[in-house]
């Protein structure tokens, strides 16, 4: 089974974000467009996972849901992948991902994960309080280590939290600067990211995810996070 680890945003912050990028859509027909129903925030890709791994796999990534605080986070500002002026992958950027004791930034204030001005190639975080790794961060490792334990490839580049919106439908890139000028206003509701979720992917003419497992986070302040 196809399967990745992520966090869920509500429907009232997809339907915010939806209605953002409404007027622009048409504009765009080179792009294939995300169903906001399917948006998600990719902590691990696991790729194919063998039936007989699931047990262990749901033990480890429970642990490691339990070790973290719930966090809040926002959308706010785009970019692109690998570049704005060159982009195969248009995605929204993230503010926040500290939970209520880790001094996260403001959905309004710092940078946004995905938020490099003029153009936005590189998402990345504000700084936190552990080591300089927000919490979104420090979780998306303990999965992918939680993973990569019971023998499963997960890829090892640095974490970008991102959401991805389109992607192309032509071979070769497009200039989205416009688009992601655009955006980059944009930023959304606070929103209480609270489990994390096991998901698989049923590919096909139409994408679909299913939740496997979930696991809320729930570590106190006092045990710490890591």
């Amino acid at each position: 089974m196809r399967l990745f680890v992520a966090l869920l945003p509500p429907r009232p912050v997809r339907d915010e974000l939806a209605r953002a990028l409404a007027p622009h859509r048409e504009h765009w027909p080179q792009l294939r467009w995300a169903d906001p129903d399917n948006w998600h925030l990719t902590l691990a890709f696991l790729g194919e996972v063998a039936e007989e791994l699931l047990p262990a796999l749901q033990a480890r990534l429970a642990r490691a849901a339990s070790r973290y605080e719930p966090m809040t986070l926002a959308f706010a500002g785009a970019g692109a992948f690998p570049s704005a002026r060159r982009a195969r992958v248009f995605w929204a950027g993230l503010r926040g991902g500290e939970t209520p004791h880790g001094g996260g930034a403001s959905h309004r204030g710092g940078g946004p994960y995905g938020g490099a001005p003029h153009g936005g190639e590189t998402p990345h975080g504000s700084a936190g309080p552990h080591g300089g790794r927000p919490g979104i961060v420090r979780l998306a490792d303990s999965v992918g280590a939680a993973a990569r334990r019971e023998g499963i490839a997960v890829d090892e580049r640095r974490f970008r939290p991102h959401l991805t919106l389109a992607r192309t439908k032509i071979r070769g890139d497009v200039d989205l600067r416009p688009l992601v000028g655009a955006l980059e206003p944009f930023t959304g509701s606070a929103w209480e990211a609270d489990t994390v979720h096991l998901m698989r992917s049923h590919l096909g003419g139409r994408v679909r995810y299913e939740t496997v497992e979930r696991w809320p986070l729930v570590a106190r302040a006092s045990r710490g996070q890591g």
